[in-house]
């Protein structure tokens, strides 16, 4: 390196404004140098500082990815070893998560393990089938109610991260395809895509044409307040014997919607066939053999 006639520490003594002979200083700050000295703290402060708050809050968001992404394990491994002979959760809300105990989540009950989040974070969605909290199955460990959750930065949402739980009870924060070869497909659950606005949909109705039997649903009286959810079950008397059904979304938007019906054969002998208005969704036989609706806005079924 070319000498320059001063080390760095000379340099920084001049620029603040203190000359040296003999090892003393003789004079202090003049206000230029004072002056310049400010200006380049200002600027380097003003380069560094976002960076470092840019740092911090992605720190934050990965933090609180790996929190949720561990206590959903928690819930699960806890569950899978019966600990108290119940079930675990997580409860999702929109600046904090709860491990709960049982298949229900009480706010005021001992055992809640609460985890707020940094105050920088919001939970912009929990969707988990239609819910905002997920409980272990106790045998399999796998999620009834698998879905996704949201986590992003309340000054940018466009700063997000998203964790997924999956039915065979995969949690993780990438998208992952569960392998469907160990298990026999049925049509215990089957989803298909409505391609339709359904936010204004009047009549679900239920028909079991070997019966001649119907059963009208007001559609409307099952959506939630922001029309994004639909969620109903029942049972419908048909010759002689009880029908048990259960049809919700999993996503319903302006444009299409994601229908998925729940009918197990321990409880359902009758052919049925399923309509929103006047366009037939899906049809079962009486041993369960599903195929899609006559409706051209109906996608293929897919048995889960």
């Amino acid at each position: 390196m070319k000498n320059l006639g001063f080390t760095p520490l000379e340099f920084l003594k001049n620029l603040i404004g203190e000359k040296y002979k003999n090892g003393k200083a003789l004079t202090g700050f003049t206000i230029i140098e004072l002056l310049v000295a400010v200006t380049v703290l200002v600027l380097a402060t003003s380069l560094i500082l976002p960076g470092f708050n840019f740092w911090q809050r992605q720190s934050a968001l990965d933090a609180a990815g790996q929190e949720i992404v561990s206590a959903l394990r928690l819930a699960q491994n806890q569950t899978l070893a019966s600990e108290g002979a119940s079930s675990f959760g997580v409860y999702f809300d929109n600046d904090k998560f709860t491990v709960f105990k049982g298949t229900s989540f009480y706010p005021s009950s001992p055992d809640n393990n609460i985890h707020p989040l940094n105050p920088s974070l919001t939970i912009s969605a929990a969707n988990l089938n239609g819910n905002n909290f997920i409980v272990f199955d106790r045998l399999t460990g796998n999620a009834p109610n698998y879905g996704y959750i949201k986590i992003e930065q309340v000054s940018d949402s466009t700063k997000n991260k998203t964790i997924f739980v999956y039915s065979d009870g995969v949690v993780s924060s990438s998208s992952y395809t569960p392998s469907d070869s160990p298990r026999q497909k049925d049509s215990r659950r089957v989803e298909f895509t409505y391609n339709q606005n359904t936010q204004n949909a009047s009549t679900l109705r239920l028909y079991f044409p070997s019966a001649n039997v119907t059963e009208d649903i007001n559609f409307q009286n099952y959506l939630n307040a922001g029309k994004t959810e639909f969620d109903w079950s029942g049972a419908v008397s048909v010759s002689g014997s009880d029908q048990k059904i259960k049809i919700h979304t999993l996503s319903l938007t302006l444009t299409n919607a994601v229908f998925c019906v729940h009918r197990d054969r321990r409880y359902n002998s009758q052919d049925l066939n399923i309509f929103l208005d006047d366009q037939n969704l899906l049809n079962y036989s009486p041993t369960g053999t599903t195929t899609k609706g006559t409706s051209i806005l109906v996608g293929e079924p897919i048995l889960q």
